[in-house]
């Protein structure tokens, strides 16, 4: 189970420990609080292992640590939570940078974890459950960068549930609705990117655009986060039941809002898609340059 310093993955790794699963929870910081927590809160059978997914020394590691104590056993299932976004900008605001880290981490990562195991899995016709987003599904505004790797990460788990039906593993997918976990909903986090993203622009883009317009993007985020909801329960049993279940759905979307919101991307016109995506999620006001004042201004 990757990426239980916090938020899902963290809430899993509990409630699977309770049910009297043994289980390999792996944390980015072993010293982190939600890894104290881990430890204090859980039984014997839990093992907390150290992996920064864009590591590949760190991958291996685990890799080695499970093989050494399920070999025999084979592994029952994996689930891929660990996740990464740090930019909230329009996809030519985002720096190319970004777009890598985000693939690095939640598809590469993902997916050589995924491979290292698959023998284990296959072993034991076991599960793979991975945690995705709606974002990896539809254009949202200001989250190319995220929802660019979801959306590989989808379409690679898609391919791994049709590939690896013959061995008897079923995989699937968990697409949440919005939550409060980790730093997604920690304001000082956002301000400091926003900052950190203010002063890597070129010139010429925070001409085009105006520092006013990224400043209103972030508090629209900082807004929308604030309705996000904080028992995390609905995607801890979906998960779970993607790892128990006799025949788990091969994608779970837990969280509110989301049918109306598939509804809309699957069977209404493209405009009407943007429109509710922007009233819902984030909706920019005008760059900078295409702004009527400021015509009037270059035109003085």
């Amino acid at each position: 189970l990757s990426g239980c310093d916090s938020g899902f993955g963290q809430a899993t790794a509990r409630h699977l420990d309770i049910m009297g699963f043994r289980v390999f929870a792996s944390v980015l910081d072993l010293q982190s609080p939600g890894a104290q927590e881990l430890r204090q809160s859980c039984s014997t059978r839990l093992t907390l292992l150290q992996m920064d997914l864009t590591k590949r020394e760190d991958i291996q590691r685990v890799l080695q640590h499970i093989q050494a104590h399920t070999n025999s056993t084979g592994l029952w299932g994996l689930v891929n939570n660990a996740g990464f976004n740090d930019t909230i900008a329009d996809a030519e605001l985002s720096p190319l940078g970004k777009f890598r880290t985000c693939m690095e981490v939640n598809f590469f990562g993902s997916l050589e974890l995924t491979k290292g195991l698959l023998p284990l899995l296959r072993s034991a016709g076991g599960r793979i459950v991975t945690v995705s987003s709606p974002a990896g599904d539809m254009p949202f505004p200001c989250l190319a960068a995220y929802g660019a790797s979801k959306a590989a990460l989808s379409l690679v788990m898609d391919t791994f549930r049709s590939e690896l039906q013959p061995w008897g593993i079923k995989v699937s997918l968990i697409l949440p609705g919005y939550y409060k976990t980790g730093t997604t909903c920690d304001p000082a986090f956002w301000n400091l990117q926003k900052q950190q993203l203010l002063a890597s622009l070129p010139q010429e883009l925070l001409q085009a655009y105006g520092e006013d317009y990224v400043e209103e993007i972030n508090q629209q985020f900082i807004q929308f986060m604030k309705v996000a909801v904080e028992d995390l329960s609905a995607v801890v049993n979906s998960i779970t039941e993607g790892l128990l279940a006799a025949n788990p759905a091969v994608r779970y979307y837990p969280g509110q809002g989301l049918g109306i919101m598939y509804f809309i991307h699957r069977y209404l016109p493209y405009f009407v898609r943007d429109l509710f995506l922007k009233g819902f999620f984030i909706n920019p006001k005008l760059p900078r340059a295409l702004r009527r004042e400021h015509h009037n201004d270059v035109k003085k």
